[in-house]
């Protein structure tokens, strides 16, 4: 018999991603200015849990920290890619403030802003060199998917 996940997810599945920084505190103050707070119950000198979501975390680990969970070398974000990390805000505008917010910062920006229409989106490094993405996607277009977006918009759009 095979054991697998639920599916889909349970309602209380949580979400926590593991990222090692080079100074928890900096970084912390970091993801603080770009108005993420911290669950004092998880973190402690070593960790913190950063509240991306209902139930999704991001666990700034010490790199010392990281290292006892990982078992395989740690890469280093500022010259490897590993992974990408993206979170959704409510509007375009505030894309553009906490993209601003975390170039202020320290932050550095990977790209100019990408505009697909139903959704738009910023990028950039945090100070370990940590990729993010900031986006915000039409509410219509999370409903439905991208694809049934375009093509209601298309309809919406032909002459009658």
């Amino acid at each position: 018999m095979t054991t697998s996940a639920t599916t889909p997810a349970h309602p209380g599945r949580m979400l926590f991603v593991n990222i090692p920084v080079a100074d928890l505190e900096r970084s912390k103050a970091f993801f603080a200015k770009l108005g993420f707070g911290f669950n004092p119950k998880f973190t402690d000198e070593t960790a913190a849990c950063m509240l991306v979501g209902e139930h999704a975390f991001v666990m700034l680990l010490t790199r010392e920290k990281f290292a006892e969970f990982a078992k395989l070398p740690m890469a280093d974000p500022t010259t490897h890619t590993l992974a990408l990390y993206c979170f959704s805000v409510s509007s375009r505008e505030e894309v553009d403030a906490v993209s601003a917010t975390a170039l202020a910062a320290g932050g550095t920006e990977v790209d100019g802003a990408e505009d697909y229409g139903f959704m738009y989106s910023r990028s950039f490094y945090d100070l370990d060199g940590h990729g993010w993405q900031v986006m915000w996607m039409d509410p219509a277009a999370a409903e439905q998917g991208p694809e049934a977006f375009a093509a209601s918009a298309q309809d919406a759009d032909a002459p009658a």
